[in-house]
């Protein structure tokens, strides 16, 4: 997980990349406009399903990195043991949730505040518990309040295929695209 971190690193002194910050609350990637609008309908116990677990490597692990400009993101997962399936391999659910979330991330990341319309996943083969996986999504086509992303699921070296997704994804109130995150130099 470290080599693919360091790897996305290096890729944002650029610029190009950002490291995006991780956080228990969906509210806290949103722009704050959007977030000011929807924090109202939130409860305290509320956070994000990513991080719905307390104890550390046991679900999910992940950093992940927004390039603006390409309309690309990519997030760098270890898949803990509370995500099994079959015996010895992560639950389906699980990658349809880091598919939907890194999709959905590069989607937010241009519409704001969105829902998820469809989600299609083809898997390909199984992930063994405990590895780490490299997710990547890019913008295929913006229409109008819709945005249409596709992405994969692979092993960090590349040689092994898990997953490979399209989703939709709509923007929810009427607002204005957000801005490009500031990226450090």
């Amino acid at each position: 997980m470290m080599a693919q971190f360091h790897k996305y690193m290096e890729m944002s002194k650029d610029g190009t990349w950002k490291k995006l910050p991780s956080y228990r609350d969906i509210l806290d990637h949103m722009p704050a406009r959007v977030r000011q609008e929807l924090e109202e309908e939130r409860t305290e116990e509320s956070r994000m399903f990513l991080r719905n677990l307390d104890e550390e490597g046991k679900g999910f692990e992940y950093v992940m990195f927004l390039n603006w400009s390409e309309k690309r993101m990519a997030g760098v997962f270890q898949l803990g043991p509370y995500l099994e399936g079959p015996p010895g391999f992560v639950h389906g659910g699980s990658i349809a949730t880091i598919l939907d979330s890194v999709l959905g991330g590069c989607a937010m990341s241009l519409l704001g505040h969105l829902m998820t319309a469809n989600l299609n996943i083809n898997y390909k083969s199984p992930v063994p518990l405990g590895s780490v996986v490299l997710v990547e999504s890019k913008l295929d086509n913006l229409e109008e309040r819709k945005a249409f992303v596709s992405g994969r699921v692979q092993s960090v070296d590349g040689e092994t295929l898990h997953a490979e997704a399209t989703g939709l994804f709509i923007q929810l109130a009427s607002q204005k695209s957000p801005q490009p995150p500031e990226c450090s130099k």
